[in-house]
């Protein structure tokens, strides 16, 4: 969060690549946050989403986002299958995701990992109904294709093909650059939960670095990554 340094999400905002390009210094986002932002910032810059607007996130990730100590507990036997921490509210992550998503309350974060090693989801629910205008589905789902038209890491799944899935599978990244964003809805059109998915090892970490170093050497931010 500090200003002096670009922030890595060349996604995030216009004329966020040229800052990271021209940057001697660039912080990588979080996983969480990089799901976290991908979904919100856009919405908030287009001002669907008022700046003081309370938010709540919940995403489950792969052990592999906790460090070394955590993947040696999840791998032997008897490890938990399911966990959430950041029980105090002060995750680390918070700061980032407020800052960068143009948020001025803190999120409320609730993260979690589960007993598979890498992959993850992040969410935020909207009351479509307590939001101004009221926007639609349709509108908050044609924002996000607005914001990320022609991204290269960045895809947001079509109505439709989200209005027919019954799950997601937090794996369905893994191995990629890739963040691929999903807009549900109820029927009644006045809520909405926000799902973002992506590999906590590569969009969410190692990824992103490889593509803020191409960027930063003037080559194609896309190599390496697939």
């Amino acid at each position: 969060v500090d200003p002096t340094w670009a922030y890595g999400f060349p996604e995030v905002a216009p004329g966020q690549r040229d800052r990271i390009a021209a940057a001697t210094r660039v912080s990588n986002p979080g996983c969480y946050p990089t799901g976290f932002l991908g979904l919100i910032a856009p919405l908030v810059r287009a001002g669907l989403i008022p700046a003081d607007q309370p938010m709540t996130v919940n995403a489950v990730s792969g052990y592999s986002g906790g460090g070394k100590a955590m993947i040696a507990e999840f791998e032997t036997e008897g490890a938990p299958a399911y966990r959430a921490y950041g029980l105090s509210l002060k995750h680390k992550h918070v700061p980032e995701m407020t800052r960068h998503a143009g948020l001025s309350r803190p999120v409320i974060f609730t993260p979690a990992v589960g007993a598979y090693r890498q992959g993850m989801l992040v969410e935020a629910p909207l009351h479509l109904s307590a939001l101004p205008g009221s926007p639609s589905i349709e509108v908050i789902h044609g924002a996000l294709v607005e914001a990320y038209a022609g991204q290269r890491f960045v895809e947001v799944a079509e109505l439709e093909v989200t209005e027919a899935m019954t799950g997601l599978d937090p794996e369905g990244l893994n191995g990629t650059n890739r963040l691929r964003l999903h807009v549900f809805g109820d029927r009644g059109g006045e809520q909405a939960r926000l799902v973002a998915l992506l590999d906590n090892l590569g969009k969410g970490a190692s990824g992103a670095a490889v593509q803020n170093l191409n960027l930063m050497l003037g080559l194609d931010e896309g190599m390496g990554l697939g």
